[in-house]
């Protein structure tokens, strides 16, 4: 029924992009435990010759993908080894296992992978015979006949004492090991062992993992709460809300109200049938949406990390940017991003079968055909929000409960459908008014792709310079001086036009100040969107931190200042894609009282956790984190979110902590965003109890 309305053509070919979806987003059964284990062993084949041996053990049912795979997006087993001049990799990695090949329809290609047990071979020689360190790295992906877990990774690395076999020919050709000359190779794992010497010296700059750092004890547990913040879910929810609300005024929706709410009462037996089926229907809407977030939850629950790197990924907020623009432009109608007509066709078909299973794959024909408005507006919800999966499914859910209140509410009062307003072209002057909305977004992700990439070129006044003519644009658009391809050629100026003319006009004018020069917050409202005050054409980022305050980057530095200068530190984990940070610095930090303890109380280090220079060498370093797992670090990114999470059991920012020069903790920490009030007392407490320590 449906798709006979909606799927006369199909304008935008979006197969290869929904196949990605669809596996990025069926992770329904995945666990914390991750289903495979590795094995390493070094063996010693002759003279300077050796072999590496890797086994992954995987528990029934799951596979991993083979490293010869050559499907476009299936992640192929992948060994890496970090260069040594003492070491010479002779020939690739080998496989050794029951390989299987299967064609996939969903790869469109054969796939080819290992199960239960698989080995890797790597045959390598030493030179001299000095002490070497062999390392490997290993990405792979684990899948099973339904699911497949988010790519993961696994290093190794040993000490190898170079020996030489002495060796003689015997009758038949062949060489013999004399054992009364053969020495015995040293092979050690040194991760575990250089961690251990790592954790004996408390100020060694390479330590991660800090004994003292006891997050259930701090030095005071009755001075102060320990507050951690909600995040504001409940705004998430409204902002999910009025984004469903906002879609089912578009043209993709808005005429499917009468159309679907007809259906019920036309078709069904009696009213109180018809009604009742409409009220499953809409249950099913909301369903669906709520669906669509559950695989964020568990791979949040396999690597806690990767919402962070995803949302604070360069290249991916690059993607983003790309996307919105592409959404605002199909919102301003020049072409239609719409998912295959095959899907709505089958789930159409599906629908006709009747009683519960029909009404779902009714309401989910609903959402694959308004695909061409929601999407950009579901697009926008999970770009903001997918920092947290809890966000996430409180915005989907806002934004399908809106949907099902629509749609429930009608069914119970068909009458109310004569009070609706004729579709017509105020639908598509909504639907523009959001390409402008969409397209003020994208540049919000271009902001953070420059900051993480610390490239700091889109600077805040040029940003806002961008916001305020696409706010003017709006402004000119609604009063008839722009026009778009599905616009009248004489629109009718309404009421309505001319006050949301009217509020696109002061937003403009709110943002006018953000041109020019300030020490202080001037764009409160849009703290955390705009890029922060120190990326400024005014100021140079390195003479000044944030708010004029002198800010360490490092915790071992900060160390070093806190002893000199007597005074206590505040760890600030934060990130330059953080929003909620942005926001405690603009609103919370500047206030005149909390700033003067920033400055005259403290040192500050702020750790961004999101940073991806790479760390210099003799920093870079393999971790045995606290759960067994092994990690490398890299980054300054990877060295802060190791050091917060494996510490504080935490890994959400802003996170807030104060402790002594000789890190040990003098309070409760505090997250999220914050009032001034309770930054104040966490403050006050952790200061106090210091003056009181060193008394």
């Amino acid at each position: 029924m449906i798709s006979e309305i909606y799927f006369m053509h199909e304008r935008f070919n979006m197969k290869k992009l929904f196949w990605f979806f669809i596996l990025a987003t069926t992770i329904i059964q995945a666990q914390v435990k991750t289903p495979i284990k590795w094995k390493s062993e070094i063996k010693h084949i002759q003279d300077h010759q050796y072999e590496a041996l890797f086994t992954a053990v995987l528990e029934p049912g799951w596979h991993v993908y083979s490293k010869d795979i050559k499907l476009e997006n299936a992640i192929p087993t992948a060994f890496t080894y970090p260069k040594n001049p003492a070491i010479k990799l002779l020939g690739t990695t080998r496989e050794v296992g029951k390989k299987i090949e299967e064609y996939s329809e969903v790869f469109e290609g054969t796939l080819v992978y290992y199960s239960n047990k698989v080995e890797y071979h790597q045959k390598f020689e030493v030179s001299g015979d000095k002490l070497v360190k062999f390392e490997a790295d290993v990405e792979f992906q684990i899948c099973n006949d339904k699911v497949c877990l988010a790519p993961d990774g696994e290093s190794f690395s040993f000490n190898i004492k170079p020996e030489v076999k002495a060796t003689e020919n015997t009758e038949e050709g062949k060489d013999t090991v004399k054992s009364a000359e053969t020495k015995i190779p040293i092979v050690t794992d040194t991760t575990t062992s250089q961690n251990t010497a790592i954790a004996a010296a408390v100020q060694n700059k390479n330590q991660i993992i800090i004994p003292s750092l006891d997050v259930k004890y701090p030095i005071n547990k009755e001075c102060g709460e320990k507050i951690i913040q909600d995040e504001g879910n409940l705004w998430i929810f409204a902002f999910g809300f009025l984004g469903g609300l906002i879609a089912l005024l578009t043209p993709c929706v808005y005429p499917m109200i009468p159309l679907t709410i007809s259906y019920f009462t036309k078709h069904a037996k009696t009213k109180n049938q018809g009604r009742k089926d409409a009220l499953i229907y809409a249950f099913f809407i909301l369903l669906i949406f709520l669906l669509f977030t559950l695989p964020f939850h568990l791979i949040s629950g396999i690597n806690p990390d990767i919402f962070n790197q995803i949302s604070t990924n360069i290249w991916l907020n690059l993607v983003f940017f790309i996307i919105f623009i592409i959404f605002a432009f199909s919102f301003f109608g020049y072409y239609d991003i719409t998912l295959p007509s095959w899907m709505a066709n089958k789930s159409d078909k599906a629908s006709e079968s009747g009683g519960i299973i029909g009404l779902f794959f009714m309401a989910l024909t609903l959402v694959i055909v308004s695909f061409s408005c929601t999407g950009p507006v579901l697009g926008s919800i999970l770009a903001n929000a997918i920092q947290n999966p809890t966000q996430l499914t409180m915005a989907f859910g806002g934004c399908g409960l809106a949907w099902a209140l629509v749609f429930g509410g009608f069914a119970l009062f068909p009458q109310f459908l004569h009070n609706m307003p004729k579709s017509g072209g105020w639908m598509n002057t909504i639907k523009v008014v959001l390409g402008f909305m969409e397209l003020a977004l994208a540049f919000k992700f271009l902001s953070k792709a420059d900051l993480v990439a610390k490239t700091f070129l889109l600077k805040r006044e040029i940003f806002v310079a961008i916001w305020i003519i696409i706010a003017f644009a709006t402004v000119l658009y609604l009063l008839g001086f722009i026009r778009f391809p599905h616009d009248d050629k004489k629109p009718k100026i309404s009421t309505g036009r001319k006050i949301w003319a009217g509020i696109f006009t002061l937003i403009g004018i709110y943002l006018i100040p953000g041109l020019f020069p300030s020490e202080k917050p001037n764009l409160k409202l849009l703290s955390g969107l705009t890029p922060p005050l120190n990326v400024s054409l005014y100021q140079d980022k390195d003479k000044k931190g944030v708010l004029g305050l002198t800010i360490i980057h490092d915790y071992y530095e900060a160390i070093e200042l806190a002893k000199k200068q007597n005074k206590p530190i505040l760890i600030d984990f934060t990130g330059y894609g953080c929003e909620n940070c942005r926001k405690m610095e603009e609103y919370v930090w500047s206030e005149p009282d909390i700033w003067e303890i920033l400055n005259d109380k403290v040192v500050i280090t702020s750790l961004y956790v999101d940073d991806s220079e790479e760390l210099p060498e003799n920093e870079q370093q393999t971790l045995e984190l606290k759960d067994g797992r092994r990690r490398k670090i890299r980054t300054i990114g990877n060295k802060w979110s190791t050091f917060q999470r494996e510490n504080f059991n935490s890994n959400s920012q802003p996170f807030y902590v104060l402790v002594t020069p000789d890190s040990k903790i003098l309070n409760f920490p505090v997250a999220g965003y914050m009032d001034k009030d309770d930054f104040k007392n966490f403050l006050l407490c952790g200061v106090k109890t210091y003056k009181e320590l060193k008394k």
